[in-house]
């Protein structure tokens, strides 16, 4: 494909962004949810539904040739996470927040896995399904601070639940991306084996050996690149240059861990390597909020590019499958019930009041990128492994490549939804607890 349609194809993506970014406000609705619907409808998949011969602006091979901005964006979102762990925040916190946030995650983790399980023991299918099980469990761990924070904002919430609701969604994204780490880890471990990979089989070292091992080492190189880009800021002053350094630390980061997969076959999370690097930044210097500054100015169009690839990568042909269907109603519905308990239970611990107990969860049901982050950075690696057997394991390969496309089938249906009604239950939520007039 030529470097010329690549460019075209990357500025239409823009600018039906840019259009529709002026239309869902006169809905008010997240930027994000536009996002997606613009992927859907200048995707390869939607109209292929009405005539198999009809594709959209973007053709599969477009969209594919783009997952290198996809890599990208996710180290960029996962550097913007760890940028919000700063430990002296942490501590003024205190231990209640920290256990609100880790509980609520564990609620939605174990919530969704259980549910899952329990309806494909019913049709027997559990094993073949268990890696998509323990992955979509992950995903639902993380919860979409923009969507939250922009009804805060609007209605000027203010009360003990918008003081509690802050920090548990500050912190929620990192707790889910370390569960995510560990779940993935031992789901693809599961997925080779049942593809029948010759060189994977299911022990107690791949199953917890090695998901401990790429942990270690993702942050073990994001704390070096951590540290290498602190001392970085020694020697450029500059807000220009500043700004090259951390571009510079995350591509780094991203490929760094593309190696390893590729040449030590270890599985390094750039997700956790980036948000590594983004905390060791924000712990060790004590400017790094406006040196930060530069990074979301430069990252708007960029995750923009990410939400529109994610929506045209929602092929609708695996949405036709009831089992799909069936995963992803399991999968609202549970995590809803996940998020909701997991706080009522850490509030109950910390000794949280009536309101905070009866309404944190219902505010923390919105998803958007993290999520669709973990997602794409799963079914990408399915689908690479598939890649790579394609030739020698087609039944293997062909059912590597339906765990990757049901994951994002999932997430981003899932997505779409709670993107639309998450936002209008936090609002709710908030005037129940008395906090937002309800005149507004």
């Amino acid at each position: 494909m030529s470097s010329a349609t690549i460019l075209i194809g990357i500025s239409i993506a823009l600018i039906c962004g840019l259009i529709s970014n002026r239309l869902i406000k006169l809905i008010h609705l997240p930027n994000v949810t536009a996002y997606l619907i613009v992927g859907i409808l200048i995707g390869p998949y939607l109209f292929s539904l009405i005539n198999p011969n009809l594709g959209g602006i973007l053709s599969t091979k477009e969209v594919e040739s783009f997952g290198i901005i996809v890599d990208i964006a996710l180290g960029f979102i996962a550097f913007s996470i760890g940028a919000e762990f700063k430990l002296s925040t942490l501590k003024k916190l205190g231990k209640g927040i920290m256990t609100i946030t880790i509980l609520q995650s564990m609620g939605a983790l174990l919530f969704v896995d259980v549910a899952l399980i329990i309806i494909c023991s019913i049709n027997n299918s559990l094993q073949a399904n268990l890696p998509l099980i323990l992955v979509l469990g992950a995903v639902a761990t993380a919860t979409a601070p923009a969507a939250t924070l922009m009804v805060i904002k609007q209605y000027k919430a203010k009360g003990e639940l918008t003081d509690t609701l802050l920090p548990v969604v500050a912190a929620d994204d990192a707790v889910g991306l370390i569960l995510f780490s560990i779940s993935f880890s031992i789901a693809q471990t599961i997925a080779k084996s049942n593809a029948g990979i010759s060189d994977a089989s299911i022990s107690f070292t791949s199953l917890i050996g090695m998901p401990l091992l790429e942990i270690f080492v993702s942050l073990l190189i994001g704390s070096i690149i951590g540290i290498i880009l602190t001392l970085s800021m020694k020697a450029f002053k500059s807000r220009a240059n500043r700004l090259i350094c951390m571009i510079a630390s995350i591509f780094l980061g991203v490929a760094l861990c593309e190696l390893s997969s590729e040449y030590l076959n270890i599985e390094i999370s750039s997700l956790l390597t980036c948000m590594m690097i983004g905390a060791l930044f924000c712990n060790l210097r004590d400017d790094a909020i406006q040196i930060l500054d530069g990074i979301d100015r430069w990252t708007p169009a960029l995750f923009m590019l990410f939400f529109i690839l994610s929506g045209a990568e929602l092929n609708f042909s695996v949405m036709g499958n009831i089992t799909v269907i069936g995963i992803c109603a399991v999968y609202l519905i549970s995590r809803s019930l996940g998020k909701y308990f997991g706080a009522y239970f850490g509030a109950e611990v910390t000794h949280a009041s009536k309101k905070v107990r009866n309404y944190l969860g219902l505010t923390l049901l919105p998803q958007a990128g993290v999520a669709i982050g973990m997602a794409r950075s799963s079914s990408s690696i399915f689908r690479s492994i598939a890649d790579s057997i394609t030739s020698t394991n087609l039944i293997g390969a062909n059912y590597l490549n339906n765990i990757g496309d049901t994951i994002t089938a999932v997430v981003l249906t899932a997505t779409l939804i709670y993107e639309l009604f998450g936002p209008v239950i936090t609002k709710v939520a908030l005037t129940k607890a008395g906090e937002i007039d309800s005149s507004k």
